[in-house]
Parts: C-alpha cells; structure tokens; sequence
C-alpha cells in the first residue's frame, strides 16, 4: 500500500523544497471539475490543472494534479463518473461542478443532493477533500440564488472539506473594463484565458496547500 504524506511530512517538503532532505512520495489529487478545470480553449499548459500544479510545485509541494474535468459537466454527471475516477493512487479530491447546472436553471436541490453524494462518497474513504464553487447569478429569482449560494459553505461544514465559495471571485472582484484591458477572458466572456486562470490559482493555490497538509498516512 502506497504511503500518504501527513501534515508534518508536508510541512518538511514545504520548508526544503522539491530538492531537499529526504525524498518522499509525490502526493496526488484528483481534480474533479467541467471546462473551467478542463481548461477549455487553452494550450494543453495554460489551464487551471497545469497552472495550479506548476504554482504547487514552486512552492515545494511533490502533487499530481490529475484532470478529471470535462467540458459541459454537471453535477449528475461528476456523481456518476467519481466512484472509477478514485483510483488507488488518489491522495486528496478537489471537487468543482456546478457551474453548469447553473447555466441550465437546475435546481438548488438537485445540484446540493449530487455534490454531498459526492462529498460522501470521498470522506468515505478517508480521503481529504476540497469543494470549490461558483458564485450563483440572479436571473433566475433571489431565492435560487441563495439555494446555490448556501451549498458550498454548508456542505463543506458538513464534510469538514476545504471551502472555497467562488473560484472566478478574483476576476468578478474586477470591472468588466478591468478584465478587458488585463485579457482576463476568453471571447464568450464565460472561460478565463490563461492570464485569467493565474490570477484564479495565484487565489486557489493556498487553499489547495491547505487540503494537502490533510493528506494522511496510509495505515
């Protein structure tokens, strides 16, 4: 059985670097997500799952990020492909859906049922795990909204994951004349370009630091 890194075993590689003291064993996260994780319409490196292990590794993190994001995803179909995606290998699980069940009017409910299945699903096997979301927009009514709104922090109190409410914040804290003059969409002004997703991990990447120092060793 493969050995996990605990929290001190991290801390170490941290303080040292990729090259220092003793080799330990990489750690690896499943990175479970639609095109946002995917990294639609960008270079195979520029998107967010390249990005955010380059940004872990210069700061002495041994991770694989491995990309189980496809395009157009929701949250049914992240349920239905987790269980064969948590492979023996799998260290930690960053969970991000939801954005497409947005843009299609589902409902709150349905999109919190499929994400604490999932979330179950992972702690289940002891696994740390972060959910990372969306910030839900207005046009289908204030209580819509807050059903969204109110998944991502109650599920990840419920679950003891690794919260981060609304992976585009750094860009929506923006204006939209700030984000056209820095180039930080893409042309359907729905995808962040590659300068849009480092100012997205440049935010993530503590986060991820966190739910790593999670990691466990094996028994």
């Amino acid at each position: 059985m493969r050995r996990r890194l605990g929290k001190a075993a991290l801390a170490g590689i941290f303080a040292l670097g990729i090259g220092g003291g003793a080799a330990a064993e990489p750690v690896t996260l499943l990175a479970v997500g639609d095109s946002l994780t995917q990294g639609y319409g960008l270079d195979p490196d520029q998107g967010l799952v390249p990005q955010l292990q380059g940004w872990l590794r210069t700061r002495g993190a041994e991770v694989t990020v491995i990309n189980a994001g496809v395009s157009g995803d929701t949250t049914s179909g992240g349920r239905a492909r987790l269980g064969w995606s948590l492979t023996p290998e799998i260290d930690a699980v960053m969970i991000a859906l939801g954005g497409n069940d947005m843009l299609r009017g589902q409902p709150p409910a349905q999109a919190r049922a499929n994400l604490d299945a999932m979330l179950s699903e992972v702690t289940a096997r002891d696994l740390p795990v972060a959910l990372v979301g969306l910030k839900a927009p207005g046009n289908y009514g204030p209580d819509w909204q807050a059903g969204y709104d109110a998944i991502w922090p109650e599920l990840g109190a419920k679950y003891g994951a690794v919260v981060v409410p609304d992976l585009l914040a750094p860009i929506a804290a923006k204006t939209p004349e700030a984000r056209a003059a820095e180039g930080l969409m893409q042309a359907d002004n729905i995808h962040p370009s590659a300068r849009g997703v480092g100012l997205v991990v440049d935010a993530l990447g503590p986060k991820v630091l966190e739910l790593l120092e999670r990691v466990k060793p094996a028994p």
